[in-house]
């Protein structure tokens, strides 16, 4: 595996596809446990995996501290080689998610330490014991880890929709500013006048999918 990451494009919401609505993602498909089984046997594209899965996650959480997006990039390219370096480490593949969103709060919580002035008696012990004495439950408020938490559930049933209803609703609800049905009809390839119909089902399996998800 390539321990060089990428940061996340945070304005690309993916290209327009004409796929069919039941397309196979493949290796997007898999679950946690089975994509660290295959990184940890050497599948970079397993890596390139997971790290698409999560990296709107690892990315939004030093945004919510107030991190510039340089430096919430500095901390996404840190968290992604800790999670290089200890994933033969991780006990639960399954809670791979949950020890992301612990990692890179840790990491956005020391980052805005460093920006305002120094607590005497945390910044007094050395950073692996300051951070391994604070759990992410209280580096997070509840609220936040809440959203958090909510907000990639939304981003993992949006991959469980087809790739054409995947990319409307990012068109649709995830541009800024929003874009007008024409616009969105043109990068689909569609007709104007089915953007209406064709987003109705769209939500429609969004909504199943979350509810099945006990979101």
């Amino acid at each position: 595996m390539d321990s060089q990451v990428n940061q996340p494009d945070v304005t690309d919401e993916g290209s327009p596809t004409d796929a069919g609505e039941n397309e196979p993602r493949g290796i997007s498909d898999w679950s946690d446990t089975r994509l660290v089984r295959e990184c940890l046997d050497g599948n970079e594209r397993a890596w390139d995996a997971l790290i698409q899965k999560y990296k709107r996650l690892i990315f939004s959480i030093p945004i919510k501290y107030g991190a510039s997006p340089d430096d919430a990039a500095d901390i996404f390219q840190s968290v992604c080689l800790e999670l290089f370096s200890e994933l033969g480490n991780l006990r639960k593949a399954e809670s791979i998610k949950s020890w992301l969103i612990s990692v890179a709060a840790h990491q956005a919580y020391h980052w805005k330490k460093r920006k305002r002035p120094r607590d005497v008696e945390l910044d007094s012990l050395e950073p692996e014991v300051a951070e391994a004495q604070i759990p992410a439950t209280e580096v997070l408020a509840p609220e936040m880890l809440q959203q958090i938490q909510e907000e990639q559930c939304v981003r993992e049933a949006l991959r469980k929709l087809s790739p054409r209803c995947e990319e409307m609703i990012r068109l649709l609800f995830y541009s800024d500013p929003p874009l007008p049905y024409v616009e969105v009809a043109q990068r689909l390839g569609l007709a104007t006048g089915s953007i209406g119909f064709i987003r109705g089902r769209c939500l429609k399996r969004l909504q199943k999918i979350l509810g099945e998800s006990g979101f």
